[in-house]
């Protein structure tokens, strides 16, 4: 893409109602557009990054056997009835409407209800167990002070998995394969170094759910970790009762505050009983199915990507999830270096490499290389009088202080080896 043609810009400022150093840096550097406080559009650079977090996310979840399809985000009420959760006295944070033709319908919250009613008419027997479907979708959220920028929204983008099983056992070896996928999710996206699996409470239907907690100031959960076992407690379970189920030592434990990036929870037969979705087993007896619920925000883990890892130039994105492997960047108005600069455009484009390539005219050098800290993509070429002098093109990763001069065969090499 040439940055001539990319229509937004970076500033110099936020919003001045946003707070959260996430949205901030995802604002100026051009990644997102605030609508109002909880609800961001995504710009071409975030829906890049956007896109390559769900593409890591889809291939976790497919690796263990996640089916993907699309769920509605318009709900009926008498779905949501069945399980008392159409009334704003038990959840208080529904966008509802009413239909010109008659009745109310609401916007999606979270997705159980949906799977739940949806499944019964594929499940009868045990033959048709286990299934575990998923889907990327927005949902919305009527929350009373959205706040922390992407780290929660009124609108957001998310994946939503659930497993339905015919017995706990079978229902528990899934989850297990869950927590592990979440985990690889995490450290292929960059911030597994600082994300723990944390314990928290299971509810009414297990002891324990899982959270996944990235450690930052931002956050609004106080979390206890146990880093040699690279485990963590909630505090709303954070009793001597847990921490010697788990064989936690208070001492040994580091608080610190984090943010729930993903989850995942064992729901038991709650939403399976409601709507009677139940199978026949091999003698003919019928069981309720077991459930469980997976999930993750996308523009959540954006955001706490943009938190976590940034410096005071910046963002400092991980090549996974970058919006471009390399940041191409024109120094100088003379013919030469123009052509030399396309000539590594497009050596880099064929070759498959993803280049952001700066050819705007009319800025300086430093406005260039700020812009470039701000955006943040991993590697940064320039193209200017003096690396062509020193035969080739300049070199140089965004967390580093220094670059070097490469010859465009040896810079497409190493490119190239890295994809």
């Amino acid at each position: 893409m040439r940055q001539s043609h990319l229509f937004t810009k970076t500033r110099k400022e936020a919003p001045a109602d946003e707070m959260s150093k996430n949205a901030e840096l995802l604002i100026k550097a051009g990644f997102i557009h605030k609508e109002m406080a909880g609800v961001y559009s995504f710009l071409p650079l975030g829906l890049r990054v956007l896109q390559k977090i769900e593409a890591i996310i889809r291939d976790e979840m497919n690796k263990i056997g996640g089916i993907e399809m699309r769920t509605s985000a318009i709900q009926t009420k008498e779905v949501w009835e069945k399980t008392d959760r159409w009334s704003d006295d038990v959840v208080d944070n529904w966008f509802k409407t009413t239909l010109k033709s008659g009745g109310e319908i609401g916007l999606s919250f979270t997705n159980e209800e949906a799977y739940s009613t949806i499944l019964k008419q594929y499940i009868h027997s045990y033959k048709d167990l286990p299934i575990y479907p998923y889907d990327f979708k927005t949902i919305f959220r009527n929350e009373t002070r959205a706040k922390s920028g992407m780290l929660r929204g009124r609108e957001f983008y998310w994946k939503a998995l659930y497993s339905f099983s015919k017995d706990i056992a079978e229902h528990d070896v899934f989850y297990e394969k869950a927590k592990q996928a979440y985990k690889a999710i995490f450290q292929k996206v960059g911030i597994g170094h600082i994300t723990y699996v944390t314990f928290a409470s299971g509810g009414t239907f297990s002891q324990f759910s899982h959270e996944f907690q990235t450690i930052t100031a931002a956050g609004e959960d106080t979390i206890y970790i146990d880093e040699s076992k690279g485990i963590a407690v909630n505090k709303e379970v954070y009793t001597d009762e847990v921490l010697a189920e788990l064989g936690l030592v208070k001492e040994h434990l580091i608080e610190q505050r984090a943010v729930e990036t993903g989850n995942i929870f064992s729901l038991g037969t709650k939403f399976s009983e409601p709507f009677d979705l139940a199978y026949a087993d091999e003698t003919g007896v019928r069981h309720l199915v077991i459930m469980g619920s997976y999930g993750i925000g996308l523009g959540r883990l954006m955001g706490t990507v943009a938190e976590t890892l940034s410096d005071d130039k910046g963002i400092v994105w991980p090549e996974s999830i970058a919006p471009f492997r390399t940041h191409l960047l024109v120094l100088g108005d003379s013919a030469a270096v123009k052509s030399e600069a396309d000539r590594v455009y497009a050596e880099l484009t064929e070759k498959g490499v993803e280049v952001l390539f700066d050819d705007r005219v009319g800025m300086s050098a430093g406005e260039k290389f700020a812009d470039a800290d701000l955006i943040g993509i991993p590697y940064r070429l320039v193209v200017s009088e003096r690396s062509i002098e020193a035969g080739g093109i300049e070199l140089k990763k965004r967390i580093e202080e220094k670059g070097m001069v490469v010859p465009l065969s040896e810079l497409v090499d190493m490119l190239t080896a890295r994809n």
